[in-house]
Formats: structure tokens, sequence, C-alpha cells
């Protein structure tokens, strides 16, 4: 158990470090935030799930709370860093001269269509 233990923090300081090195390297907001949210949700959910099996069995101690933080980091940094990069995209940061696909562009054309 010490073993996957050890594997799940270990694991998850790489997947936040990675994701810190992706936030310094990708060329606009949008690239940066998914690389923060990925890697940051993943590696705070390993790390999470270590100390929450490190403190089950090896003290016998049922933490709920980690439980609870495990779920709210699953469900609120994806959906934060997606309001983030829309609210980016609605007031005119520009994309990356590397981006090829531009969906939402071609979603806002087709609905100003039908509005009008």
């Amino acid at each position: 158990m010490e073993v996957l233990v050890s594997l799940l923090l270990i694991t998850g300081g790489l997947l936040s470090f990675l994701g810190s090195i992706g936030i310094l390297r990708f060329p606009d907001v949008y690239g940066r935030l998914h690389a923060a949210t990925k890697s940051a949700t993943l590696g705070v959910i390993g790390i999470l799930t270590g100390t929450f099996l490190y403190f089950l069995v090896m003290h016998d101690i049922f933490v709920g709370k980690v439980l609870l933080g495990i779920i709210f980091v699953f469900l609120t940094a994806p959906v934060g860093a997606f309001m983030i990069s829309r609210a980016a995209y609605l007031t005119g940061v520009p994309l990356s001269k590397l981006t090829d696909q531009d969906d939402l562009k071609k979603a806002r054309s087709e609905a100003e269509k039908v509005e009008s």
C-alpha cells in the first residue's frame, strides 16, 4: 500500500509540474488554460487520493474532507477554465497564429444568421 500511495503522490506532483511547464510553453491563453486545468486537476486528484489512502490504510482514519476535495476539484476546475477561456474569447483575446480551427467562430456566425 505504501508503494501505491507513493506512486499516486509522485504522479500527482509530476502532473502538476508538467502543467506548469505547459503554462510557460504554450503560445496563447487557451492552450495555457488547457495545460493548467488538465494537469492540475489530475495532479491534485492524484495527491488527494494518495493522502486519502494513506490515512485510511495506515492510520484507519476515514477523511471525508479529502474525498469532498477530490469531488470539488474534479467538478469545478474544468468548468472554471471553460468559463475563463470563453470570457477571453468573447472579449477578443486572439488565438495563436498556430491555431488551425476556430469552432466557436463558426457557431457564433451560424447563431447570428438564425437571429437575423
